[in-house]
């Protein structure tokens, strides 16, 4: 059964014409700003004039400063009508065994980060050299069993710059594609659950309750150091941080797919979920990436 990302928030916004129904929320857990609440806003809703955010119990009226966002119901005032934004989310599969896995990335992000860059758990060098990377693994921000129906049609190959252009291929295994994250991180990032946003100063952000201590760390500097040629591409940080605020204060919120599959019931426990058809799709191709062209 899929988890309810909605489950938890301590944070909700409205259309102040229909104050009683939200239009989304958040599970705040210390980092996010007034300043960062109203950006996300800014991609949740579309309107024709400025908004206005009001907290509904003390009228405090939220503003672009770096101020911690308090627990609410926050009211979205404005001139014309609002729309909540309905561009398609990503659904991506938890990627620890998505066949086909370029080995050059994986071994390219090791070398780079050395470190779960989100944590900053680091690798010791004795186990580097007995090749000892247990709890740590090369994730990809953008999904890899995405690359035939999103990556390559949504041309993202041109945010990627460390690779000479291919013809006939994609540039979804470069390293700026890629971070090092322990384990449950990456299941985490995958998830949705846990971003980084880039446009304040690589902040990390959890939108789950944060029982590992994550909120409001910074993205090492060793994966985005502006004189290497393969640091982490802002633009597909930034991606995915918008996925994440879709997933999570959209509405309801998207599923939280299962992963821990008992009895082995994985296809008739995918099979039951929302977006079960498609998933169940993205599973077989993923498996196949590796011997097929999918």
């Amino acid at each position: 059964m899929p988890i309810d990302r909605s489950l938890g928030r301590n944070v909700q916004f409205y259309d102040a014409r229909s104050p009683g129904d939200a239009l989304g929320g958040l599970i705040q857990n210390g980092s996010v700003t007034e300043a960062n609440f109203l950006d996300m806003l800014g991609i949740l809703v579309i309107t024709e004039t400025p908004i206005r955010v009001q907290e509904r119990g003390t009228g405090h009226i939220i503003t672009t400063a770096n101020t911690r966002l308090e627990a609410g119901h926050y009211d979205v005032y404005c001139d014309s009508q609002i729309h909540v934004n309905n561009e398609a989310w990503v659904n991506r599969l938890i990627s620890h065994n998505v066949s086909g896995r370029d080995g050059a990335f994986m071994t390219g992000i090791r070398a780079r980060d050395g470190r779960c860059v989100i944590s900053g758990l680091v690798n010791s060098r004795t186990r580097i050299a007995r090749g000892n990377w247990t709890s740590f693994e090369a994730a990809h921000i953008f999904p890899l069993e995405k690359e035939n129906t999103v990556w390559i049609p949504g041309n993202f190959d041109r945010w990627i710059t460390d690779m000479e252009d291919r013809t006939g291929g994609s540039k979804i295994n470069s390293l700026q594609n890629g971070m090092l994250l322990r384990e449950d991180i990456h299941t985490m990032f995958d998830q949705y659950l846990i971003s980084v946003n880039p446009d304040d100063s690589y902040k990390v952000v959890v939108f789950d309750e944060d029982i590992h201590g994550l909120d409001g760390r910074v993205l090492d500097p060793v994966c985005r150091d502006r004189n290497d040629p393969h640091r982490v591409s802002d633009e597909l940080l930034r991606w995915h941080f918008r996925q994440c605020v879709f997933a999570n204060m959209r509405g309801a919120g998207e599923p939280i797919f299962e992963h821990d599959f008992s009895s082995g019931d994985m296809i008739g426990v995918i099979s039951r979920e929302k977006y079960g058809k498609e998933r169940l799709e993205m599973e077989v191709a993923a498996r196949l990436r590796g011997f097929v062209n999918v």
